[in-house]
């Protein structure tokens, strides 16, 4: 049985960013074996499917990362480069689909390395465990959270004796080069997940995580943005608290609707302000008292939306809400700024 404070952070470090997914720069480097299916899917969206039918040279084809039967003593070993360097809440070692061949145990270590070193000279690196061998389910999503505060680049992701994996996440909070941020010549994205902003909070995001709107690039598609579902009290709006990297005023603001034609927003607009405290819930933080940057400005469909001269104000803020009217989707969300 576990303590109440565990079960709080279970429930909890989900909803933080996965810093290790594919799509915001993750990369599985090594692995000590994946005979049968590639370490690489350890990182894709979803939890992975299962064809019955389909099969490869080596054996069944499976979603997700794969050992052989191990014949001598020892585990099997995957190594991933976070996309994201920063402080871990909590991973997800996801056994979706392996039932008969999940691996009993998985531990994780970890490790703080700059630049662009080898995976093979990572293999004897001093790493370490933040998280000790535990017991897996098959079939399963296995939720441990992490108690370490260090900010790590890299991981290990040890399964005992050998086996297979759907999928790994690893949820928690970016910590960038704070240094080269705020002593950039130019302005930055001061909302980007890359350089330290996060979500705080939204009222709806039944189509698409709220993460998205921050995430690195541009969205490849409808599912890689954030959007609400259909809107049937209205008048009304929808809503995205945004707490910016540091500190900062904005100078312009990018809406991006890209691939949203039939359910882009009607019309948007984004307002500021500074928190000394952080607030748990924003939704019923009815006394803040926000900002306009932005008044409600019409939108186009599958558009990038530039607005400069049309801000009101220029801060600094430390958060900033997007308002959507009176619901649908939004790609990405970019406000470029300078660190105050």
């Amino acid at each position: 049985m576990h303590a109440p404070e565990e079960g709080k952070l279970r429930v909890g470090f989900t909803e933080l960013i996965d810093l290790a997914a594919e799509k915001v720069g993750g990369k599985a480097l090594l692995a000590s074996d994946e005979f049968f299916a590639g370490k690489e899917n350890l990182l894709k969206p979803g939890r992975g499917v299962f064809i019955p039918d389909k099969y490869t040279e080596q054996g069944k084809w499976m979603d997700g990362w794969e050992s052989r039967r191990k014949r001598v003593p020892g585990h099997d070993w995957c190594i991933l480069q976070l996309g994201l360097p920063g402080v871990l809440r909590g991973v997800d070692v996801d056994t979706n689909h392996f039932v008969g061949n999940f691996p009993e145990y998985a531990s994780v270590d970890a490790l703080e390395v700059e630049g662009s070193p080898s995976a093979q000279s990572l293999v004897d690196a001093k790493w370490t465990r933040i998280l000790p061998q535990l017991r897996l389910q098959g079939g399963s999503r296995n939720l441990f959270p992490i108690l370490s505060e260090q900010r790590w680049t890299h991981l290990r992701l040890n399964i005992y004796p050998d086996g297979g994996v759907a999928r790994f996440r690893v949820h928690g909070e970016v910590r960038p080069d704070l240094t080269r941020l705020t002593h950039a010549n130019g302005s930055v994205d001061l909302a980007a997940a890359e350089n330290g902003g996060t979500v705080s909070a939204c009222n709806d995001a039944f189509f698409g995580p709220k993460d998205n709107l921050i995430l690195p690039g541009r969205a490849a598609n409808m599912g890689e943005g954030w959007e609400t579902r259909r809107k049937r009290l209205l008048p009304g709006f929808d809503w995205i608290v945004v707490k910016l990297a540091v500190p900062g005023s904005v100078e312009r603001v990018e809406v991006d609707t890209a691939h949203y034609k039939g359910n882009f927003p009607e019309s948007a607009s984004l307002e500021g302000i500074t928190l000394r405290e952080p607030v748990v819930d924003f939704a019923n933080a009815h006394d803040l008292v926000w900002t306009e940057l932005l008044p409600r400005t019409k939108l186009q469909a599958d558009h990038r939306h530039d607005f400069e001269s049309e801000l009101k104000a220029k801060g600094p803020f430390t958060h900033v809400r997007l308002k959507i009217f009176p619901d649908g989707g939004v790609s990405r969300l970019r406000v470029h700024g300078r660190p105050a």
